[in-house]
């Protein structure tokens, strides 16, 4: 799996239902309204790279009110969450 962080600018005046219709797509997991240079943070998570051309500039650049993305790819994930579970393996509760 292929994780992007897609940091978004957006027209200032629709960020919730620009934010919806981003969460709406498919291959995102998640949508953040953020403070900073950036309005919305998206997490996108594609099987293949390729993939992420017709997701980022293909289907979220094209929302009405996106001006702007800047994408970054994962090279691993590191998750407190996820090591948790890893040590739980095989326990009983």
């Amino acid at each position: 799996m292929i994780t992007a962080i897609v940091l978004i600018k957006t027209s200032v005046n629709r960020i919730p239902e620009i934010a919806e219709a981003i969460a709406a797509l498919d291959s995102v997991s998640e949508v953040f309204s953020v403070t900073g240079t950036y309005d919305l943070i998206a997490m996108v998570r594609v099987a293949r790279h390729d993939d992420l051309a017709d997701v980022i500039p293909g289907r979220i650049s094209k929302i009405e009110g996106v001006e702007a993305t800047d994408t970054h790819v994962a090279f691993r994930a590191y998750s407190q969450h996820d090591l948790e579970a890893a040590f739980a393996i095989g326990l009983d509760a």
